[in-house]
């Protein structure tokens, strides 16, 4: 018997989608609220690390995720300037096993459709344009145990076992259940785009120096890649999409080799969109009583790393067995869950923060090489 029978997800993103389907998949009944309109078709690429492959494993959809992307080992570093120099060929740790390539690249929209489909297909029903604006509890009673009612636009929806906020950085559901930590920027941002990939592209290469803090580029099929600038955090509100492609074009000018193509691109109309980097993690209990956060909304770091993804994967893939491989909803299942993930994403949060900061501060004699390394080999293991 599973601890919960019918649960409501706040979010369509990657952990909303997982840990829904790992549920579903278990005989549990599954809502999914989502406050957009419909499944978003935007962003430009997602580098996965191994340990996200294999939770795509448990879920049944790995098979998908690899046809519709760009497996590779190994990371590339080059020198900035018009030759873009070699400057290292660093092997990769496989933190997902000996069974799944190191890492892959894949377009954001891709992965959305293959999660939001196989969801579709074990049972999850999804609700779009449905944003939870308040949570109920609802006392134990002779008819029934502890249960959260659900409210979308001030009209209640249900009444649900477990509540989960998959909703991201600006979560809702953080907010209703009274969790004040929040994504604080990090004084970096970054540019990226969806571009066509050479063929001499076939792994994530990254420079260093220059005019940004790091340019680079991850293939994400046989044809296409994503490119990113990281600069200093810049209010870019309000810039046009034509603006946004010269920016990025011209801080993109002091890189060679495979940027000729990546500029050739932008300037026959590749999209360029903007973000900030932040870094947030919620302290335990990420949980108030039934309702619990996951993903973006529990913790947030610099891409530095490439692991954002895959905590959250792993934040619904433990989540999901917890709840249905246990008999009750109580302390000792939350207390299982803290432990199982908060070192875990609290370790690569800081991680990552501190290669950022290192780039911000100009030290140039730090062991970025042995922070990355030592964060791989503890995400080689099973989370």
């Amino acid at each position: 018997m599973t601890a919960v029978s019918k649960v409501a997800i706040a979010g369509s993103g990657i952990a909303g989608l997982a840990v829904g389907i790992q549920l579903a998949k278990a005989g549990v009944d599954v809502d999914v609220y989502e406050a957009q309109p419909e499944l978003s078709a935007l962003g430009s690429g997602i580098s996965l690390q191994g340990n996200a492959l294999r939770v795509f494993d448990a879920l049944g959809v790995w098979e998908e995720v690899r046809a519709a992307g760009y497996s590779f080992e190994g990371l590339t570093l080059r020198a900035p300037g018009p030759d873009a120099l070699v400057v290292a060929e660093l092997p990769d740790v496989k933190t997902g096993g000996p069974d799944y390539p190191a890492a892959m690249g894949m377009p954001r929209p891709a992965l959305a459709r293959i999660l939001f489909d196989h969801a579709q297909r074990v049972g999850v029903r999804l609700h779009f344009g449905s944003e939870i604006s308040a949570l109920r509890p609802i006392a134990a009673s002779e008819q029934g145990g502890e249960a959260v009612e659900v409210l979308v636009g001030g009209a209640p929806v249900g009444s649900y076992d477990v509540v989960i906020g998959a909703d991201g950085l600006n979560s809702t559901v953080r907010e209703l259940i009274g969790i004040e930590t929040r994504p604080e920027p990090n004084g970096m941002g970054i540019w990226r785009t969806f571009v066509s990939r050479p063929a001499e592209v076939e792994r994530t290469e990254l420079y260093y120096g220059g005019p940004v803090y790091i340019a680079g580029y991850t293939p994400t099929g046989d044809d296409t890649m994503y490119a990113f600038l990281v600069e200093a955090a810049q209010d870019r509100t309000g810039v046009s999409d034509e603006e946004a492609t010269r920016i990025m074009l011209e801080e993109s000018r002091a890189y060679g080799g495979p940027w000729e193509s990546i500029r050739a691109d932008l300037a026959a109309g590749a999209h360029a969109n903007y973000t900030k980097f932040t870094s947030h993690i919620v302290d335990a209990p990420w949980n108030r009583g039934r309702v619990v956060i996951i993903g973006d909304a529990a913790h947030s770091c610099p891409p530095t790393i490439a692991q954002g993804a895959a905590l959250g994967l792993e934040d619904a893939l433990v989540l999901a067995e917890l709840l249905t491989e246990r008999d009750a909803v109580d302390q000792a299942l939350w207390d299982a869950f803290h432990e199982r993930r908060i070192p875990r994403a609290a370790a690569v949060v800081e991680a990552s923060t501190q290669l950022a900061q290192w780039q911000l501060d100009g030290v140039r004699d730090a062991d970025a090489g042995g922070l990355i390394f030592g964060i791989a080999q503890r995400m080689a293991e099973p989370a």
